[in-house]
């Protein structure tokens, strides 16, 4: 970093094997159309943090071998037509945090072998038709941070081997199907958005998609089959789909390992659910109006459940069945109010249980032998005391004097906090509800 505000011509005329020439950071505003000829071997130029208020692109035209350009973090409103059409090695080129207002259509034109664009951090409210036709090399897209409302159908058209998009912050209400033109779309990011409806078969040209980051949009519904036939996709996060009613189908998104489904309305559980997602390894449904549990055949992966916040009354025998490998359970916040007695007796490893804030007498505890940390708080019809001979691993915060003695808040006007043990119980040990 100097203080060097132009480039006079032929500065550079001594060095012409040089590769790479950094001139970030400085005072830049104008530089001579014959400034860097003779360069005919330079590969990368960084020109970022400068104060350009345009492209320079004369001086780009004795640059024949180029593969990266950094003009990020300058001024930029214009970008000329000819700007690049001598560069058809270029590879990479950063255009973000200028003030750009749209997308230099015609400039891109030329870079038929660039397979990195960012655009992201500008002024840009919208993406034209055939907007990137020609740039059929590209793999990554960066768009986000900038105004973007509208997205049109052929928006996207040409780019056939983009593996990565990012429209993250910008002012999109409508979800882009544009990104159907998309076959080798890997990652895609809609975050921090206004959208408020994901439609039927949103990804149906998109079969390689591994990641989809949709947070932070005011979702409101999700169609049925929006998310069908993602077979690589590992995770899928939707929260505060308020009209969302039914479960989705995930038919062909076999590989899904985590599944959360927060805030809706939905009030069943397929009884199917891991004949199709048989790698589960976690999933959340709490915060909705699931009212009924079926029997979770199939999870056998499956290690963390949290069913906190819904509608749930009863548990039976054969509900947790097949959930050997879970260690987490989340009950909480429901309405149930009874429990098989043989419910837990195939939670073998099961840490973690948390059945407060419900309308519990009696719980039972055969098959709780791994069990670390019981919450039972809020149960206001539990008095009797619960013997902890199924329970040799629970753990509490203080160690009490002679025998083995853990008490649980259940009382609402209880001034005593709930405890998780931390000092191993006797088989004699009881546990007692206040």
């Amino acid at each position: 970093m100097n203080n060097i505000t132009n480039l006079p011509a032929n500065v550079f005329r001594n060095l012409p094997y040089l590769e790479e020439l950094r001139l970030a950071g400085n005072y830049l505003t104008f530089i001579h159309p014959q400034a860097l000829s003779g360069l005919h071997q330079l590969k990368v130029l960084m020109l970022q943090n400068n104060q350009l208020k345009t492209v320079p692109s004369l001086p780009l035209k004795c640059l024949p071998s180029l593969q990266s350009l950094r003009l990020d973090a300058n001024h930029i409103t214009v970008v000329p037509e000819d700007s690049f059409e001598s560069l058809r090695q270029l590879r990479y080129l950063w255009l973000d945090d200028n003030s750009l207002s749209e997308v230099p259509v015609r400039s891109l034109s030329h870079m038929g072998n660039l397979q990195a664009l960012t655009l992201a951090l500008n002024h840009i409210s919208y993406i034209p038709d055939y907007a990137f036709a020609n740039l059929s090399s590209l793999v990554v897209l960066h768009l986000h941070n900038n105004k973007i409302n509208e997205i049109r159908n052929n928006s996207f058209s040409g780019l056939d081997n983009l593996e990565t998009l990012d429209l993250n912050f910008n002012n999109l209400v409508s979800f882009a199907q544009a990104i159907q033109a998309l076959p080798k779309l890997k990652e895609v990011g809609f975050h921090s958005n206004n959208i408020s409806v994901i439609p039927d078969e949103a990804f149906l040209g998109n079969p390689l998609l591994r990641s989809v980051h949709l947070y932070d949009n005011p979702l409101s519904f999700v169609g049925h089959s929006a998310f069908n036939n993602l077979s690589y996709l590992p995770s899928l996060i939707l929260r505060g789909a308020s009209m969302m009613q039914d479960f989705p189908t995930l038919t062909g998104t076999f590989n899904l390992e985590s599944l959360t489904l927060t805030g809706t309305k939905i009030h069943a559980i397929p009884p199917g659910l891991c004949e199709d997602l048989r790698s589960l390894r976690t999933l959340d449904l709490s915060y909705n109006q699931i009212q009924e549990l079926p029997g979770f055949q199939n999870c056998f992966r499956l290690e963390e459940l949290n069913l906190q916040h819904n509608c749930i009354r009863q548990i039976q025998a054969k509900t947790f069945e097949d959930l050997a490998t879970l260690r987490i359970l989340d009950l909480s916040r429901n309405k149930i109010t009874s429990v098989h007695g043989d419910s837990f007796l195939s939670l073998g490893g099961l840490t973690n249980l948390d059945l407060s804030l419900n309308l519990l007498s009696t719980v039972p505890t055969a098959g709780l032998r791994s069990v670390r940390h019981l919450k039972l708080a809020g149960n206001l019809e539990m008095k009797g005391a619960l013997a902890t001979k199924d329970l040799p691993k629970l753990r509490s915060e203080g160690k009490s004097g002679g025998p083995n003695v853990i008490y649980f808040q259940c009382g609402a006007k209880s001034e005593k906090t709930e405890k998780i043990l931390s000092f191993r119980l006797s088989h004699s040990a009881l546990v007692y509800f206040l």
